[in-house]
């Protein structure tokens, strides 16, 4: 057989950009998706993954550039792949969200809302509370690398600073380098995984091998410069540990309820402080809850919507998954002293209809799936019969087949619907919606 002649770079126009900011240019029968290119623009690009039906390239040089062109605020962008937008102006980004969440919900789920919701919008810079870094020792450049994979190939991008993650974190790449290279550990420490509280800083650094106590010493130091708790992890999730005695839970407030919400690193919040806050309130405000209503909370996790929700309802019952996060929530219920709020463990993804939670009903439903969505739980809503459903989204696809199964099959209606702007400048698209019967 023989070989395909390798491409050189290439020049195109490019015809329209989706959702996750690629340029689209038509060559040879196929599509080439151009990371980072606008519409209108003339561009030189290099094909990096050659598929059957379209191939992705990398953007090398704008010829000629859009008008909404802007320039981006990272010195890595373009390399790294955390951020895929930055090109493009904050307004704008909301807009592509929000063709993107509208689109699905017409092609997907035949719905059109009632009202479309204004965007829901935080900071653009600096709001990332939670992150994973990786880690590579990298001879060949004299350092350690620690930050995002690269967009185009699976190394990690050499960056000195992020503009998304919050404060302090955005500077502490290079001394994050400087500590991991000075470790016995350099080669067997692939990943640090951050989460910022409103009491502290953590780290959990995964290591592959035992660190020396020098190493330990070394940690402690870093922990006691920069003000920050350090973990390790030597195995799996049950094997983190504080390296100094154990400072209890990291938290978060939620001011407008009076909760506290306690997490441990690794836990699940939503990633962005300051919209979470706000799309708690108003998410229930949107179910419009008294104190006689009986409420469910699926997907709760730690208690992020149920804590808050028992403060107004008679009753609210969160259910998780993972048996983890119930306790957490449990803990936290007590933490609050709300007396209210019960929680159980039930993989969602795998109910049929006989379970006695879905029998007693409810008056109102808060969904916040993961991007699988919602399907098992849409398709048996007789079972439950909310009179007003909210569900948060991290995925319009799953969304909109859920809204269609709601509104086609169960004759509820879409009252409104809008984008959650929680990940500026990268093409996540997290939406909410209402239903009521």
């Amino acid at each position: 057989m023989a070989r395909r002649k390798k491409r050189g770079p290439e020049e195109g126009t490019i015809g329209a950009t989706t959702h996750d900011g690629r340029g689209i240019v038509d060559g040879e029968g196929k599509k080439v998706f151009v990371a980072g290119a606008l519409s209108g623009e003339r561009v030189r690009y290099q094909r990096r993954k050659i598929r059957r039906n379209y191939d992705e390239a990398e953007l090398l040089e704008v010829l000629e550039p859009s008008g909404e062109r802007i320039e981006p605020r990272c010195d890595a962008f373009g390399r790294c792949g955390g951020c895929s937008l930055q090109h493009i102006d904050p307004g704008q980004q909301r807009a592509i969200k929000f063709q993107a969440l509208k689109d699905s919900l017409e092609r997907i789920g035949h719905v059109e809302p009632a009202e479309w919701l204004e965007p829901m919008t935080g900071p653009d810079w600096h709001y990332r509370r939670r992150a994973r870094l990786a880690v590579k020792d990298v001879p060949a450049k004299g350092r350690v690398l620690v930050g995002f994979r690269e967009r185009h190939a699976p190394f990690i991008t050499d960056m000195h600073r992020c503009e998304v993650v919050v404060k302090p974190v955005d500077e502490l790449l290079d001394p994050l380098s400087e500590l991991i290279g000075n470790l016995s550990i350099r080669a067997r420490l692939p990943q640090v995984e951050v989460a910022a509280a409103d009491n502290a800083l953590a780290l959990v650094f995964r290591v592959l091998d035992p660190p020396s106590p020098e190493d330990r010493l070394a940690f402690e130091q870093f922990a006691a410069q920069h003000e920050l708790r350090v973990y390790l992890q030597e195995g799996g999730l049950d094997s983190i540990r504080q390296l100094a005695p154990y400072d209890g839970p990291l938290t978060y407030r939620l001011s407008d309820f009076d909760v506290d919400i306690a997490f441990e690193p690794v836990d699940f919040v939503q990633i962005n402080a300051e919209i979470n806050e706000r799309m708690v309130r108003k998410a229930i405000d949107w179910l419009d809850v008294s104190e006689s209503d009986r409420v469910l909370d699926l997907f709760c996790g730690i208690g992020n919507f149920s804590l808050p929700l028992a403060r107004r309802a008679g009753s609210v019952l969160g259910i998780e998954g993972e048996a983890s996060l119930v306790q957490r929530a449990r803990d936290n219920a007590a933490r609050n002293d709300i007396g209210n709020a019960e929680f159980a463990c039930v993989d969602l993804a795998k109910i049929d209809g006989t379970e006695s939670w879905l029998s007693k009903g409810c008056d109102r439903l808060l969904l916040d799936p993961a991007r699988s969505g919602a399907a098992e739980v849409a398709e048996r809503i007789d079972r439950l019969s909310p009179d007003r459903i909210v569900y948060v989204s991290c995925h319009p696809g799953t969304l909109a087949r859920d809204a269609g199964i709601l509104v086609n099959q169960h004759g509820f209606k879409c009252e409104a619907a809008g984008i959650i702007d929680m990940f500026p400048h990268t093409s996540h698209v997290e939406s909410i919606a209402i239903f009521s019967q």
